[in-house]
This record gives C-alpha cells, structure tokens and sequence, in this order.
C-alpha cells in the first residue's frame, strides 16, 4: 500500500523539490539509513522492517496484543496536567487494542531542544493521520527519555540573534549520572533569559520554562502548548506506571542475558562484515541496563565473579562468556551480588532500574505495541544492533522509518537564493566569495565591445571602398564607442561591486541561518527560538508542510508576515 501522506513519495528520489537539498543523493545520510533507502542491506533489520518511502505500515494483520489501558491512564492524567486538549480522546484511543501506535522521542532539551526533536513530534502526528486516514485508527506517542543524562547535551540551547549565533546553557554539571528527570533548570535560567533580552531575542516561555520545573515537566508543556490538540501524547520514561509495566522485560533482559549477547554479538559482526561501522561499541560483560545509585545511573554490568574470593571479572572473554551469573554497578568498588538481588530490586522498586540504548527500543515497543517507530540517522544506524533483542525476548517487532529533516526559510530569505539561481547543495558548499562571483561578476560589456569591434571592423573595407576619406570618421566613432563602453563599464564595475558587498553579507547571513558552525539548522537553533522569532504559528506551518520523504531536505516557507528581519 502506498503512503498518501507524502507528496513527493512517488517520485524520483534523485530528483530533490524546488529550493530542496537531494540528502541522498548528496551522501548526506549516515552508510545504514543510506543502504536501507536504496534498498540495500534491509535483513540486517530483521525482524525489525524498514519502511521505504512512499509505503504504509500497514497490512491485514492487527496491532500488537498489548494491553495498554493502565498507560493509557495514566498517560491521560500526565498529558491533562501538560495542557494537552486532546489528552483524555487520545488517551482512550489509545487504550483500544485496534489503534496502530506511532513513536518516535528524545531528550528533553533546554527550551524544547533543536528543531528536529519538533520535527520528529510533526513527523509522528502526520503519520498517524495518514493511517487514519487509510481506514485504521492511529495515535501517536512521544517518549520523552528522562532516564538519560547527557547534561552536556540537554543543558544547553542555540539562538539566532541580531550579533549572530548565540548559545545558552545552565552551567556546568554539578550532579554526574543524574537523570535529567529529576533535575531542575535552577536559578541559571534567569541568567539566561537576561541574556537573550540584551541579545533582541527574549523569552516567554513562563508557562512552561521555570527554574522549579524539572527538565521532563518543562518540555512537555513547551511542546503540548506549541502544538495544541495536534500534539502526540507526552510519555515521561520515569512515570511510576511505566516503570511498573517494564518490570516483566526487565526479568527477561536478565533471564536471557546470553542469548541476548549472543545474537547481539552475531549482529554486530554481520553488520561489520558488510563494510558499515558499528554506531555502538560493543562492551563485553556490560548488560543493557542501568541503576540508580543514589544520585547516579549506573550501568549495571554481568559478573562472574567468586563473591567470596572478590573475583570481579565481567565474564570470560576469551570463551565469549560475558553474562555471567552475578552483577556489579559499573564504576564502584563492590563485590559481586547475586542476579536474584537484581531481580528483588526490579520486583519491589522499578523506578531505580532503566534500559540502556541497546534495549530501550525493544522495552518501549512492548509496553506500546508500536506499529511505526521514526528514528533519527544515527537511531536508525545503531537499529541493527537492537534488532536481535525483539526475538529474543519475543516482542513484536515495528516499522520503522527514516524521519524528514526540516530546513524552516523565509519567503525573503528563499526570493534571494532563487533571486541569484543559487540553490542549497551551492550555498551550503561553495565558499561564498566564489559564489558571489559566478553568481554576479560576469563580464557584460567584453562580449558587447568585442561584437562592436567586429561590426566596425566588417565595415572598414566597404566604407573605404566608397571614400577612402571616411576612414578617419570611422576611427572617431570607434574612439567615442570604446570611451562610452570605457565609462559604461566602470559604472558596471561599481554597482557590482556594491552589489557583491550587499549579496555576500546577505548569503553570509543565510548560511549562518540554514547551515550555523557548518551543522544543519535543525541540529543546532532551538524549538524556542523558532517560536520567540516567528510566534506559535511556526508550528502549524511545519505540519502542514513537512512531507514524510526523509531523502530530500524539506524547506518550510514561511509567509512574509511570519517573522522579524535577520
């Protein structure tokens, strides 16, 4: 079945949309996801299938038999108190087993991360409407990972500003390996708000961004408010009801810890025989999961150790034997501790226990009984990797799909590229005063003077021919021609050149827009500084204009009323 969601779905994929960016065809995507696109190399998926552009995730078969109706609950409960209108219709729309579930996620970035983690959300919703709208009723989900603790990454935002690229953050971490769920913005976030208004671009983002808020609460709200009743359903990964659903995969991910390093193991050196880096390290002996440890996650690692003796050996390499029959909390000098201490701890406090990336996309799609999974490049490179844990513990495996990439351009700032024939793969790879030059330094008056002197010349024989007299009025009027052409160009000299002074700084100042530091728009400017530039409207426009293609680079136009000048 093809996708009716995607206008340039049946296209020629080589062939990128006007003001476009062709990402495959430019080698602009990770060797996997580009592989998987031309249709390469998809098994080393399985049983995870891969959703070529143009298709739909669905068959005659029915969705996954999960019983969702307690995260349903409880998701209706969170996403009410997020602002979500639509959160008890999408809620019990969830709870029904019929409903196809579409995922996608990320961490929970300052002022709602970069653009892509809104793209993403867009990307999730339009494809839920597009299976509903194919006759199944869909809904669409997005796991916030508030278990994880990339401070660096998280802490931090980037905005366009009237100086230039201007990039915020909290300050350093104080708190190593704590969740970002269960940090606070702090005091800094004052600091930073002070800083934005000296810079032109306040904020006001207080119903959502306070320096009591947690990371989780924060984005949400910031997202629920910026996409209305079109928002998917916010699910926090640290909701005391999702951690009490996982306990029965946490069990597994321990009970079948050696057929998981195996087939994971196996995976690896087929992706790896095929030519293509592996996006995960292997780390022998580690498992797939983590610990809170007090105030730290800690990754909990398999051991084989002799409790009695203090023998902490992450399993026998040298045999392949890395599960173990014992853990160890990964940087912590302790003895070994029985895996039925493990299996306690799950059983009586789940909240202190979380999947690492390797397994997390499993745990999620057996809670969800995902249809469609939407991963970023680098999410779907390490899918390969993940894939062997759907068999293993026997967890129906998804759809997944590339997500689209947004490139969000002014209706001015588009006019100057096509104003200059310019296009993206140019601009974003041609040194501007080279472009500049191609695009506005031709010679106009050599070819003309050249074409004059040929006329004249033709005329010396016939004119001579007549009244050889007429040779020195004929000298005079090439004389006046070549001094007009002589002033004529040196007027065409100067308005050039100011026209190179005006175009470079404004090329100058689009490529800081659509490729800031040499990273693309999306990975870079915040979700906020698209609204506190462009109002709320932005996001309405992205999800009417984002296509699901993820081979070209969309560009969302915007209208001449949608934003302030550059």
């Amino acid at each position: 079945m093809r996708a009716n969601a995607s206008s340039s779905s049946d296209t020629d994929p080589s062939s990128a949309p006007a003001l476009g960016l062709d990402l495959l065809g430019s080698s602009r995507l990770p060797s996997l996801p580009t592989a998987f696109l031309q249709g390469r190399d998809r098994e080393l998926l399985s049983p995870v299938r891969f959703l070529a552009p143009g298709e739909m995730p669905i068959g005659p078969e029915a969705p996954p038999d999960v019983d969702r109706s307690e995260l349903a609950r409880a998701l209706a409960t969170a996403n009410a108190a997020y602002g979500h209108p639509a959160a008890e219709q999408m809620a019990r729309k969830l709870a029904d087993p019929a409903t196809r579930v579409v995922v996608t996620g990320q961490q929970p970035g300052l002022f709602g991360g970069p653009l892509y983690s809104l793209s993403k959300m867009v990307a999730a919703v339009r494809w839920a409407e597009a299976i509903s709208a194919a006759g199944q009723p869909a809904v669409a989900v997005f796991w916030v990972a508030t278990e994880d603790h990339d401070w660096a990454e998280i802490s931090q935002a980037s905005f366009l500003t009237r100086t230039g690229v201007q990039k915020v953050d909290l300050g350093p971490d104080l708190s190593p390996l704590l969740p970002v769920g269960m940090r606070t913005l702090g005091p800094a976030l004052a600091e930073i708000e002070k800083q934005l208004e000296a810079d032109g671009s306040p904020l006001d983002l207080a119903d959502s961004y306070r320096s009591s808020a947690r990371f989780g609460e924060a984005f949400c709200r910031l997202m629920v408010g910026t996409l209305g009743a079109r928002a998917p359903l916010m699910l926090d990964a640290m909701l005391p009801e999702v951690k009490r659903l996982q306990r029965p995969w946490l069990m597994r991910l321990i009970d079948r810890r050696e057929e998981i390093a195996t087939a994971q193991a196996a995976a690896d050196a087929e992706i790896e025989r095929r030519g293509y880096v592996l996006q995960v390290k292997p780390q022998p002996g580690l498992s797939p999961l983590f610990m809170l440890h007090g105030q730290e996650r800690r990754r909990i690692a398999w051991s084989s150790g002799d409790e009695s003796s203090g023998d902490r050996s992450l399993g026998d390499r040298s045999t392949g034997d890395t599960a173990g029959d014992g853990f160890i909390l990964r940087g912590l000098e302790e003895a070994p501790r029985p895996l039925d201490q493990l299996r306690q701890i799950i059983e009586d406090n789940p909240s202190v226990i979380s999947p690492g990336v390797l397994a997390r996309p499993a745990i999620q799609d057996a809670l969800l009984g995902t249809t469609l999974q939407i991963m970023g490049p680098a999410e779907l490179s390490y899918m390969s990797q993940v894939a062997p844990v759907y068999s293993v513990l026997e967890i129906a495996p998804p759809w997944t799909s590339l997500r689209p990439q947004a490139l969000i351009l002014e209706d001015r700032q588009a006019g100057y590229l096509e104003e200059l024939g310019i296009t993206l793969e140019e601009l974003y790879s041609t040194p501007l005063d080279r472009l500049v030059a191609d695009k506005l330094g031709a010679d106009h008056i050599g070819p003309v003077r050249d074409n004059i002197d040929a006329l004249l010349a033709g005329l010396t024989e016939p004119l001579l021919a007549v009244d050889r007299g007429l040779e020195g009025p004929l000298n005079k009027t090439r004389s006046h021609i070549e001094r007009g052409l002589d002033q004529l160009a040196g007027k065409v000299a100067s308005a050039i050149a100011r026209r190179h002074e005006v175009w470079g700084r404004r090329l100058d100042q689009l490529r800081t827009a659509c490729l800031p530091g040499g990273h693309p728009q999306e990975r870079v400017f915040s979700v906020a500084h698209f609204l506190t530039r462009y109002g709320p409207d932005i996001a309405s426009i992205l999800a009417d204009q984002l296509d699901l293609d993820p081979r070209p680079l969309h560009v969302i136009r915007l209208p001449p009323t949608g934003g302030a000048g550059s």
